[in-house]
């Protein structure tokens, strides 16, 4: 069970939630039908984490606004490995392995307060004394310890990492991608899994109702396309500017690039993102809009060069359905979100007269939604054992694995909902555990060597 500390905390937290979504419920009754900016973070009611160029524990952060026409914006966590060359990542290269492989895994059951799996983070442990000499063997630029990127010019041997999209939790009507919690959680997860992390700053209900926070997950998405596409464009025009070519004819090509956006390209992602190895990564809330990313993602095909999702993973999904499940009965009043809280975020999240528990929004396995499971990415479900909404999580994987889809579920013992994100238990060994545990099944999907890690 879960200790003492928690369960008192779990009645202040939902009289905190409880009075939150009422407030939320006064503001859906003023919002008129009259076009607005969104809203994507309460500064009020949580803590916020200021960004950091610097390398600060192993990760850089900035803060970009992505969409003119709206509020989204994004966090990168850029951690410190991809400082090292292409070489010293393939020799350093972690070789963890866990028995019991195989693609049509199923429930696997643990206890993260008991004996832990201990992951060996990638050995990039070869740190230069100082950020600016080795930014500068890179032909990268770099100023008083302020890492800031390719230069298209003299850019060479950048370490190429994977990214992967992150979207926080809250119900759609609270939380931001800045907060404390899940700045620390991102940083973690950059570190465990060495990627690049894009944590997504979608906007709020009842604000922005469905589709909006869905829509802006895919959008972003498609901003990374398009941040690739910028980016070899710049590298075009700056190897013509610098291979003595002609002035007048390279300021032509320079003009014609800023014309299409080459000036808006995002130096970290052009340095070391290598989008043809992109993770989703949702929490609660966050793994709905990870699971629709994934669909039209599937959809899109090649229209989302270079762009390719690989994996997915999905935290403690917000799933629910019209037709009560058996943890959903037993589980209602659990810890920290009860159903009927949850219930009435919904209610606030779908479109006026369009409340239904079985909305695609809600409900994974409503039948219609496209595109056919089995051109899902494979797809990691994390639950917990005392949350009523993991019954439903482990349906959709089941449906999953039946088509093949590798889809194994994490259950953890004595956990509560939000167990490895919510900032009171974000530290605690069982949190550790599970970014650990993520981090194995994830460099299945982004190693350049294939499949070298694998339950």
């Amino acid at each position: 069970m879960p200790s003492v500390a928690v369960k008192l905390y779990s009645v202040f937290f939902k009289f905190m939630l409880k009075h939150r979504l009422q407030n939320r419920i006064q503001i859906d009754d003023t919002i008129n039908g009259s076009q607005h900016f969104g809203v994507t973070s309460r500064p009020n009611e949580e803590s916020i984490a200021a960004s950091n160029p610097l390398f600060t524990d192993g990760v850089a952060t900035k803060d970009l606004h992505v969409d003119p026409g709206t509020s989204v914006s994004i966090r990168i966590f850029l951690p410190e490995t991809c400082l090292g060359s292409h070489e010293s990542d393939l020799k350093s290269k972690s070789r963890i392995r866990v028995s019991g492989s195989d693609s049509n895994q199923g429930l696997l059951r643990r206890n993260s307060y008991g004996n832990q799996t201990h992951v060996q983070k990638n050995g990039f442990n070869h740190r230069r004394s100082s950020l600016g000499s080795v930014a500068d063997d890179l032909g990268l630029k770099s100023e008083n310890g302020v890492y800031r990127g390719y230069s298209p010019v003299t850019g060479k041997n950048c370490r190429k990492l994977p990214v992967m999209l992150q979207f926080h939790g809250g119900g759609f009507v609270s939380g931001s991608n800045d907060s404390t919690a899940n700045d620390l959680f991102c940083r973690r997860i950059a570190k465990l899994c060495d990627v690049i992390v894009l944590a997504v700053g979608y906007r709020l209900a009842p604000e922005d109702r469905y589709p909006a926070a869905f829509e802006d997950g895919l959008k972003v998405l498609h901003w990374l396309a398009k941040q690739v596409n910028l980016a070899e464009c710049s590298k075009s025009v700056g190897s013509r500017r610098g291979g003595g070519a002609d002035l007048k004819k390279s300021d032509t090509y320079g003009h014609i690039a800023d014309a299409f956006g080459a000036s808006l390209v995002e130096p970290w992602l052009a340095a070391h993102g290598d989008p043809s190895r992109c993770v989703l990564l949702g929490v609660s809330c966050g793994g709905n809009i990870a699971d629709y990313v994934a669909r039209k993602a599937v959809e899109a095909g090649k229209l989302l060069d270079p762009v390719k999702v690989v994996a997915q993973v999905l935290m403690y999904p917000f799933f629910i359905g019209s037709v009560p499940t058996h943890s959903e009965i037993k589980l209602a009043n659990s810890y920290f979100y009860d159903k009927t809280l949850c219930t009435l975020a919904w209610k606030l999240f779908l479109p006026e007269g369009e409340f239904d528990l079985d909305h695609p929004a809600a409900n994974p396995l409503t039948p219609g939604r496209g595109p056919p499971l089995k051109r899902m990415p494979p797809t990691l479900t994390v639950i917990a054992e005392h949350d009523w909404m993991r019954d439903r999580a482990i349906a959709y994987s089941e449906e999953l694995r039946k088509v093949n889809v590798d889809a194994p579920v994490l259950e953890y013992k004595d956990a509560v909902h939000e167990f490895a994100t919510l900032d009171m238990l974000l530290k605690t060994p069982q949190a550790q555990a599970c970014a650990e545990d993520i981090a194995i099944w994830v460099k299945k999907y982004i190693s350049l060597r294939g499949h070298e890690f694998s339950y």
